[in-house]
């Protein structure tokens, strides 16, 4: 059984931030997520790390500006997700408003894999580059870069990665996570780092002269979309993060985010002046990466820079159809792999290693996570990527960490693993086909000795229970206000309810009405189609819902267990 778990906090913090005026609740619910001053949930820009304390950021200013001035030809190359296809829009948008001549290149997912590799490196020659600049990717391309310097082309490199024992001859790296570089926040995504060196190439180009004959851009325009990629590639929301994914998030509740992202919250149902960042994750990020997953992220990658309206719509409308394609494949793949996990006693295993013939590799992330949050095991699933290799994405749990993981894998096996990548909680790598077998037994193996029985207990972090008087609209808008996510969760709150009514709606979700101390309140229970017993202890999230006109609280059921 999934174990709950309350977090814990230092009273004394709690107390002092209620006096700074914080609601008691919330001074708790602060105190257990490491926020200690009352400063530090503060959102204005002033707070953010100066964007000369990242290293080599103003080093990669002044070569910017330098190319800039010469009228040098800058090329952009981004990922295949939500991160890389938002930083690439940061990095064109940034850099056309300062008068850069610059174009971009996505790889293909299929036909080129992650990263600047050589064959990249050979495609982008075409359009002719002096520059190329990464985005989201090349702290590991030591082949590609050297490709790229043999053909001429300075390579500036922007990432958020952890490196490998080899770091690429490019001429510029900017990466909080690169050796000696001592930048506060480890946790950019890689839309934030690029974002970082937009500052530092506006104030380059401010020192030089440059906006004396033209108007000096406003960056702060580009925080819906750096908010987006931030959210969407999970990256732990701290101090830094959360000022740019609020300040993103206030752009679009004041009607003024880019086109791409309104029109897509508009496809989700999604009202723009509540916008959360829940609704960036679930809602934009996915519809976003469907691009990626099933076809070319070019087209979220135009959808995010476009300016005509009816354009946008048109892109939006066609990322929403893939994003429906891709729940389809996904829920199939998910059927396949119940089946083949008929036979197999997951409780004696520490790891799932899975692969079918049939298996899209666009959509194997999404399968890995949805095998570990039913199983919580760390899990790798693989597709056939053509010419005898397998693709493998891998989601991991807490205790085990994905990239070091295989990284002992392939130092065991060094002939096993044809190339890895990733960090703590996700990780991709290649095999030939006819090891996989071998793979899936290393692999367990490692994991076991890392791993121990405890560890795969499922646990979900609450915020204890919730006082009848804070179970009200005030108190629900106020925690909507703040910005939660990866590393900063949303609260949880666990108390026991009578279950007064309840009924299916929708064919798959569970209406009901839950009684605390005489009290009633509405609440939803999503993917839950077996009725519940009268008395239970749920696992829920305070909301507010507007419905008619009507404005009323919500509890998001979670999880619930038997009392």
């Amino acid at each position: 059984m999934t174990k709950i778990v309350e977090r814990s906090f230092d009273a004394s913090v709690a107390v002092a931030l209620s006096a700074s005026g914080i609601p008691l609740a919330l001074s708790r619910i602060l105190a257990s997520r490491g926020i200690a001053k009352a400063v530090q949930i503060e959102s204005s820009l002033a707070n953010l790390i100066p964007p000369e304390l990242l290293t080599h950021n103003t080093q990669m200013a002044s070569l910017l500006a330098d190319a800039i001035a010469a009228n040098k030809s800058l090329l952009v190359i981004g990922d295949y997700d939500c991160d890389g296809a938002t930083a690439t829009a940061v990095a064109i948008k940034g850099l056309r408003s300062m008068g850069a001549q610059v174009d971009y290149l996505v790889p293909n997912r299929f036909e080129y894999g992650y990263g600047l590799t050589p064959e990249i490196v050979a495609l982008a020659a075409t359009r002719g580059p002096d520059v190329i600049i990464t985005v989201d990717n090349g702290i590991a391309s030591v082949e590609g870069v050297a490709a790229a310097n043999a053909l001429g082309i300075q390579v500036l490199v922007t990432d958020h990665h952890l490196p490998a024992d080899e770091t690429p001859q490019a001429a510029c790296i900017v990466n909080p996570n690169q050796r000696g570089c001592d930048f506060p926040s480890k946790h950019l995504a890689g839309v934030g780092v690029i974002f970082y060196v937009m500052l530092a190439l506006r104030a380059e180009l401010r020192k030089r002269g440059a906006f004396e004959s033209q108007i000096e851009p406003n960056l702060t325009e580009l925080l819906d979309i750096v908010a987006l990629g931030t959210v969407a590639d999970l990256v732990k929301l701290d101090d830094n993060n959360r000022i740019l994914v609020d300040q993103g998030l206030r752009r679009i509740r004041a009607g003024k985010g880019c086109l791409a992202i309104r029109a897509l919250l508009k496809l989700a149902g999604r009202d723009l002046s509540r916008v959360t960042a829940q609704d960036l994750g679930f809602s934009v990020g996915p519809r976003l990466n469907a691009a990626g997953r099933l076809d070319d992220m070019s087209l979220g990658i135009a959808c995010l820079i476009s300016h005509d309206p009816v354009e946008v719509d048109a892109m939006a409308k066609r990322l929403h159809e893939f994003n429906l394609q891709r729940r389809e494949i996904e829920a199939d793949m998910k059927d396949a792999a119940s089946i083949a996990l008929e036979d197999v006693d997951v409780s004696h295993r520490f790891s799932l290693s899975m692969f079918e013939p049939s298996w899209h590799q666009g959509v194997i992330g999404i399968l890995a996570s949805r095998l570990k949050e039913q199983y919580y095991r760390p899990v790798i699933a693989f597709a056939d990527a053509g010419d005898g290799v397998l693709k493998g994405s891998g989601r991991s749990i807490q205790g085990l960490h994905l990239r070091d993981t295989l990284d002992l894998v392939s130092k065991r096996h060094p002939d096993l693993i044809l190339k890895f990548g990733g960090h703590a909680m996700a990780a991709g790598l290649t095999i030939n086909a006819d090891r996989f077998e071998i793979f899936e037994r290393a692999f367990e193996e490692v994991a076991a000795s890392l791993l121990s029985p405890a560890d795969l207990q499922a646990v979900i972090e609450v915020d204890g229970a919730l006082d009848a008087h804070d179970m009200a609209w005030d108190f629900a808008c106020t925690l909507e206000q703040h910005v939660w996510g990866q590393g900063f969760p949303q609260p949880l709150f666990a108390d026991e309810f009578v279950v007064k009514q309840q009924r299916i709606v929708g064919e798959r979700h569970l209406k009901l009405t839950l009684e605390k101390a005489g009290r009633l309140v509405d609440a939803i229970f999503f993917q839950q189609q077996d009725l519940l017993p009268n008395t239970i202890r749920a696992v829920y999230q305070l909301q507010t819902n507007c419905f008619n006109g009507r404005q009323e609280i919500q509890l998001n059921v979670q999880h619930w267990q038997p009392v």
